[in-house]
């Protein structure tokens, strides 16, 4: 399956997700890329709006690729592939608290004049434009689970079959519209897949305040 873009594949989240229609559903986009994807949802689902701040941790000299992921509580994700990349304690100590610095600078950025939206005993739908390693969202995962939602929903267009697997644990429900076996990137099951910038994650989410 491919997506013409993000709108395209969040139109297609919308119909997978229907029954949350008129249960005021939170949804949580993991920023960037899918705070534009997250927008169509909740407008559609007549839910509200709010970012969940994670960041993936990256392996030494490749910063793209992911070994793990911190939530804003500080709480560590670890993938068990870590140390075979020349992840280091000390390194793995620096890249959180680098990675836990980029957070709070969102945070102040993204909603400077609020606090997160309270997911306790809502039904909270977590947005990504797509899985690769699946290491942010198992940290996002983790950091709503330990506030208590009443349902803790995954929604995404795309993910490799092992990565659906790791996630589904962590979550009441998984929702993925396409989970290839010759999985390499996102960014290969969309048409357009530009970067979405903080100016347009700001502004998203200042119109949805």
């Amino acid at each position: 399956m491919i997506f013409e873009n993000r709108i395209a594949a969040a139109k297609q989240l919308v119909a997978a997700l229907s029954e949350y229609q008129g249960k005021h559903p939170l949804i949580l986009a993991i920023p960037r890329g899918a705070v534009p994807m997250a927008k169509v949802v909740a407008d559609e689902l007549d839910g509200e709006l709010d970012v969940v701040l994670v960041h993936k941790v990256g392996a030494p000299g490749n910063p793209e690729f992911a070994i793990g992921a911190v939530d804003e509580s500080g709480w560590t994700y670890l993938a068990d592939y870590a140390g075979d990349v020349g992840a280091s304690e000390k390194y793995i100590r620096n890249e959180v608290a680098a990675q836990l610095e980029t957070i709070r600078r969102r945070r102040a950025q993204y909603t400077p004049v609020r606090e997160p939206i309270d997911p306790s005993g809502r039904v909270v739908i977590v947005i990504d434009d797509g899985l690769a390693t699946g290491s942010t969202m198992l940290a996002a995962l983790h950091a709503l689970r330990a506030k208590k939602p009443a349902e803790l929903i995954c929604a995404v267009p795309v993910a490799p079959p092992d990565t659906l697997e790791k996630v589904r644990g962590n979550a009441d429900r998984v929702v993925c519209l396409s989970a290839p076996v010759n999985f390499h990137a996102v960014a290969q099951f969309y048409v357009d897949f530009p970067q979405v910038t903080d100016e347009e994650v700001i502004a998203i989410l200042s119109a949805s305040g």
